[in-house]
């Protein structure tokens, strides 16, 4: 099969707003993300990233560009303020060239954004 276009999608949790939290916390995610659906950089087109509004103390996607991934485009964006959603959540969307079929891909749920997206074809770890 050839690689298509597929988007794994992703999201954490930080126990407080300190730019050392997000940092540790999106690198995990991100390298999970990597590992569970065997993607390497190039295979990556753009990551998007969102944090909840509580948020404010660093962009994840500065940690992303830490681990290597200088080429590939990343944005950062604040989520909308909805009552009862998670909050101190980090999201990311990732757009990755795979062979896998989209039953195949699997989104990575951390901390305590485990329950974010139940039965999506997902990876948690607490």
């Amino acid at each position: 099969m050839n690689a298509v276009l597929r988007a794994v999608r992703g999201a954490t949790t930080v126990d407080r707003d300190a730019a050392d939290e997000v940092f540790a916390r999106t690198q995990v995610l991100v390298r999970e993300i990597l590992e569970a659906n065997a993607l390497d950089p190039d295979d990556i087109v753009s990551m998007i990233f969102t944090v909840t509004p509580d948020i404010t103390s660093a962009f994840p996607a500065t940690a992303a560009r830490a681990l290597g991934l200088h080429e590939v485009a990343l944005l950062g964006a604040v989520e909308a303020a909805v009552a009862g959603a998670a909050p101190m959540c980090i999201r990311v969307l990732v757009h990755c060239y795979t062979t896998r079929s989209r039953a195949e891909i699997r989104n990575v749920y951390l901390e305590g954004a485990i329950g974010l997206r139940d039965g999506l074809g997902k990876v948690v770890r607490p």
